[in-house]
């Protein structure tokens, strides 16, 4: 049995917070890591609900809720000037803050962590806490992250400060130390199941599959639109194994290209996959998570070699890269293709 209502997997991080509740011993700073999805920002969350009460106010900042991923997708479109005039947050409770990854190239920003620390000095308008979670800290850039440590070192007593990262690596050492670290992992099988009957999700088994033990991938994933990235993903390295003629890419390239509201880094977890499916079949094992693909995933790995999966690894991690640098998304993926092509010339096939 969890510690939070409605929360599943990882009971002993959710126990131990309960406790720090019940014993009225809090760190200041608490610092959730784990995969995409396992439940970090959900978990913060209800945590902020047992100690300030307002479940359903609280509630109301999901950043996965329609009304706020519409919010964030709208100021994708603005200048950089306007954004850093008024950063983003989000405070339906008046004592319970959500900070999260800014702007097209998804940063937590230095504007941000200012106003953190302008707001960290006001009292509780309610009870004796106020509870701010910082989502995707492994977002922030340098400066942001140097701003956030002037509170870190002395946060005010009345302050429970969250963070949430993928990566605890990709965090300043300094703010690491000031954190009590608690690690989130993904979910059993039985565990996501439970998860896809309590929410009554649609295909469930395939959504399961797909989203590795992380409930909050499988209750977002939108079946049809992953489908289409994914074939495109598959396409591409079937252009880039050879199945196909490098030509016969431009009209998969131009349709990519008309998507202008997508962002390279959707396709980049998809792409991943698809590569440990390409690797699990070359070493001879079943295809796992993209069954329905099993046959192309197959004669891909018939044309390519471990080599072969590592260049493109490579070449997905370029693309991990140049997101960051907001490089034209079509360009990127056009000279993977080309250089998997010119990997396998050489071994002649």
């Amino acid at each position: 049995m969890n510690a939070f209502p409605d929360f599943f997997g990882n009971a002993p991080v959710a126990q131990t917070l309960q406790q720090m509740i019940g014993g009225e011993r809090i760190p200041q700073t608490i610092l959730l890591s784990g995969p995409e999805g396992v439940g970090k920002a959900t978990l913060a969350r209800r945590f902020a609900s047992m100690l300030l009460g307002d479940h359903s106010k609280i509630e109301q900042d999901d950043l996965s809720l329609k009304h706020n991923a519409d919010i964030m997708a709208e100021r994708d479109k603005w200048p950089a000037e306007k954004r850093a005039d008024d950063p983003l947050l989000f405070s339906t409770h008046p004592d319970f803050i959500t900070f999260s990854p800014d702007g097209p190239l998804r940063q937590i920003t230095i504007h941000q962590m200012r106003e953190f620390r302008e707001r960290a000095q006001f009292k509780p308008l309610e009870g004796r806490h106020r509870v701010f979670l910082i989502d995707r800290l492994d977002r922030a850039n340098e400066q942001a992250a140097n701003s956030l440590l002037k509170v870190l070192e002395e946060p005010p007593e009345h302050m429970v400060i969250f963070a949430t990262a993928e990566n605890l690596y990709d965090l300043l050492p300094t703010i690491r130390s000031r954190s009590l670290v608690l690690q989130l992992s993904r979910l059993a099988d039985d565990e996501m199941l439970a998860f896809a009957k309590a929410r009554n999700l649609a295909e469930a088994a395939t959504r399961v599959a797909l989203a590795e033990g992380s409930p909050g991938v499988a209750a977002t994933l939108d079946l049809d639109v992953f489908r289409e990235r994914r074939a495109l993903l598959l396409a591409a390295f079937e252009y880039g194994a050879g199945i196909s003629p490098f030509a016969n890419w431009v009209q998969e390239s131009e349709s990519f290209a008309n998507r202008k509201t997508e962002k390279l880094d959707l396709y980049l977890k998809p792409a991943y996959s698809l590569l440990e499916e390409i690797l699990a079949a070359l070493e001879g094992k079943g295809v796992s998570r993209h069954r329905d693909l099993q046959q192309r995933i197959g004669a891909i790995a018939q044309r390519v070699n471990f080599g072969w999966v590592e260049q493109a690894a490579k070449g997905v991690d370029e693309l991990a890269i140049m997101v960051k640098r907001n490089i034209q998304k079509v360009g990127a993926l056009d000279a993977m293709i080309i250089k998997l092509r010119n990997y396998l010339e050489p071994l002649g096939t």
